[in-house]
């Protein structure tokens, strides 16, 4: 009993020493995926004539959540190299490669069926980028 109240006093002074990294002012929030800046308040119908229906869905109260898969693609990513001296290919870090790219994303949907939240399941690294997902279900 005594170690648990040592133990618990020394999280408790540990976790008031802890400091924000914005100086103190309000915590600030984890910034949106492209993906869920471009889909949340959107139609949940639009998205799935897009790209096709959803695996399948969960009633949860008032909303539904979708689950979805899709964007199955075979891409070639080029090799990756150091910069070199003038802007010249420097050694090579990474060789050239065939990927099998996808993204599963869960969509949480209101009774009005516009999504309310996006919530990326499964991803990639991309073609361009480091979001298969973002590329795919974020391209205009």
């Amino acid at each position: 009993m005594l170690f648990r109240s040592v133990t618990l006093a020394a999280f408790a002074i540990a976790l008031s020493a802890c400091t924000t990294s914005n100086g103190g002012s309000a915590p600030t929030f984890a910034q949106k995926s492209p993906v869920e800046t471009r889909w949340v308040g959107q139609s949940a119908g639009i998205f799935f004539a897009k790209f096709g229906p959803p695996l399948s869905d969960t009633e949860t109260g008032s909303s539904t959540v979708y689950n979805w898969r899709g964007g199955y693609k075979k891409a070639t990513i080029p090799a990756k190299f150091e910069e070199g001296k003038d802007g010249k290919k420097g050694r090579q870090i990474s060789p050239a490669r065939t990927a099998s790219l996808s993204c599963t994303v869960q969509l949480v949907v209101s009774s009005d069926y516009k999504i309310t939240a996006v919530r990326t399941v499964s991803d990639r690294p991309g073609v361009n980028g480091p979001s298969y997902c973002a590329e795919f279900l974020a391209a205009n």
